[in-house]
C-alpha cells in the first residue's frame, strides 16, 4: 500500500509543480523571464528557446533585457517575440531587445485572476483523477484477494487525505499568484 501512496503522491506533486510553472508564465505586470519560455526562435531551421540563445535579465522592475550571444540572432528573436502571444511589443536598439511590461489595468487584473482560478480548478480535477485511478487499483487488489476489506477502506481514506493535502497546496499557490497580480 505504501507503494501506491508514494506513487500517488509523486504524480500529484508533478501536477502541483506543473501548476507553479504555468503560473510563472502568467504575466503579472512585473518583468519575468519565464514569459518567454514558450517563445521559440527559428535558429538555423531549428525552433530554439530564447534562453538558449541569449542572456535574459531584469534591468528595472518592469523592463526585461534580452542580449543575444550571437548578434545575428537579434532580428529573429525580435520577430519571434513580436509574433508571439505574450502581448508585449519588443524594442530593438541594435544590440539588445527590450520588453517593457505595461502596468496592469483593473480589467486585466480581473481577467488574470479568473485565469488563475481556472488553471487551479483544472489541476484539482487532475489531482482527483489521480486519486480515482489509485482507488481503482486498490479495489482491484481487494477483488483479487490481495488485500482485505479493511485495508481497502484504510487505503481509500489515506488516498483522500493525500488528495486533500495536494488540493490545499493548489489553493495556496493560486492565492499567492492572485495576491501577486492584485498588488502590482
Amino acid at each position: 500500500m505504501k507503494e501506491i501512496y508514494n506513487a500517488a503522491r509523486e504524480k500529484m506533486n508533478k501536477t502541483v509543480n506543473a501548476l507553479v510553472n504555468e503560473y510563472a508564465s502568467i504575466r503579472a505586470g512585473r518583468a519575468n523571464a519565464s514569459v518567454l519560455d514558450k517563445v521559440l526562435v527559428d535558429y538555423y531551421g531549428v525552433p530554439t528557446p530564447i534562453n538558449q540563445m541569449a542572456a535574459i535579465s531584469v534591468s528595472e522592475a518592469r523592463i526585461l533585457v534580452i542580449q543575444p550571444w550571437d548578434k545575428s540572432t537579434l532580428t529573429p528573436i525580435y520577430k519571434a517575440i513580436q509574433t508571439s502571444d505574450i502581448g508585449i511589443n519588443p524594442t530593438n536598439d541594435g544590440s539588445v531587445v527590450r520588453l517593457v511590461f505595461p502596468p496592469l489595468t483593473e480589467d486585466r487584473r480581473k481577467e488574470l485572476v479568473k485565469e488563475i482560478k481556472k488553471i487551479a480548478e483544472e489541476r484539482k480535477v487532475t489531482i482527483r483523477s489521480i486519486r480515482r485511478d489509485y482507488i481503482d487499483k486498490i479495489k482491484k487488489m481487494q477483488k483479487a484477494s490481495e488485500i482485505t476489506e479493511d485495508a481497502l477502506k484504510d487505503g481509500e481514506e489515506q488516498l483522500q487525505k493525500i488528495t486533500d493535502e495536494f488540493v490545499k497546496n493548489i489553493d495556496k499557490e493560486a492565492e499567492k499568484k492572485e495576491k501577486e497580480v492584485m498588488e502590482i
